[in-house]
């Protein structure tokens, strides 16, 4: 009898050792932005390597993903709900257009689910939301380091082209460019494009060039993303602007990078998005599988200029696919 209950007892004290430990494994979903986005299949890579961790502790990681950005806000507002449905333990979301999702993010928290904002938010949307960190780039920061870069390098009137207008990350690049260059001693504007042109090489191209051919004064051009930049250069050789308009972007993108090498285009801003998923879901997985946190708040990884002063160095993280 003594053996039996001392059996019974173990077999006890397993049980809830593994209920314990299944209640605390984290299961994580990660919302991001469409396939056919090269930017988020970075983010998809330090997703990837990050997951293997989360599994081995018992959880899981889930990527839901915009199919495109036609419909933006309402449907990141639908993956947010899914998510909450899922009665997933964390969440790591970009907070882009915030009128939009702050309801939706606030009612993952109310729901126990433990937040991380990365990409786009910033730290002080994380505070006001409830979420446990920021993990990304400042787009402001980076947007006056692009401004001031142009200023620098004796640029005086600069366009930021936004085919994401009123994506709060990407309004505050331009404004970022804008007060930028102004504080340079230059000036800039910003040139709003429908959302649906993202991703249209052609509508973009012809949208940057017309501005070109409209303002002879425009020398520097700046676009939200790196395949916006391959548009940009093409609208700059056929406004027959080479040389005198020069070209800068956020973000990276081989064709971006290769014309950095080879003296068409000036920089681009690097945020660095294999961190930002990288250490987004390895944080939220700790913090739900052991309780830990960290005094660092946000956790910035950009902004970085990528120009021909770096640009080797910069190509070896590509050859690896985490650039």
């Amino acid at each position: 009898m003594k053996l039996a209950k001392t059996l019974a007892n173990a077999l006890l004290t397993t049980a809830l050792v593994a209920s314990a430990t299944m209640a605390s494994a984290a299961n994580i979903a990660v919302i991001g932005g469409s396939n056919d986005d090269a930017f988020w299949n970075i983010i998809k890579k330090g997703i990837d390597d990050a997951t293997p961790a989360v599994v081995a502790n018992g959880g899981s990681v889930n990527y839901l993903r915009l199919v495109n950005y036609d419909n933006f806000a309402p449907d990141v507002v639908q993956l947010i709900r899914t998510a909450i449905s899922q009665e997933v333990d964390g969440l790591v979301i970009p907070d882009w257009v915030t009128e939009a999702e702050d309801p939706a993010i606030k009612e993952a928290v109310a729901a126990g689910i433990k937040v991380i904002l990365m990409n786009a938010g910033g730290a002080e949307k994380a505070k006001e939301l409830g979420a446990i960190n920021y993990v990304g780039s400042d787009e402001y920061v980076a947007g006056t380091a692009g401004g001031s870069y142009f200023g620098s390098h004796g640029q005086k009137n600069v366009l930021c082209v936004n085919t994401l207008p009123g994506a709060a990350n990407i309004e505050a690049r331009c404004k970022g460019v804008i007060d930028g260059i102004t504080a340079a001693g230059g000036k800039g504007a910003q040139l709003p494009l429908p959302s649906t042109s993202f991703g249209d090489a052609t509508a973009v191209a012809e949208a940057i060039k017309a501005e070109l051919l409209k303002d002879e004064s425009i020398d520097g051009v700046i676009t939200i993303s790196a395949g916006d930049a391959d548009s940009a250069a093409i609208a700059v050789d056929q406004a027959s602007k080479t040389g005198k308009t020069m070209l800068g972007t956020f973000d990276l993108n081989q064709a971006g990078l290769d014309r950095i090498k080879g003296g068409t285009q000036m920089f681009a801003i690097d945020q660095q998005p294999y961190l930002q998923s990288y250490l987004a879901v390895s944080l939220l997985a700790a913090a739900i599988d052991f309780g830990t946190d960290l005094p660092t708040f946000p956790v910035l990884t950009g902004p970085g200029i990528v120009d021909s002063s770096n640009i080797d160095a910069t190509l070896a993280g590509v050859a690896k696919g985490a650039r």
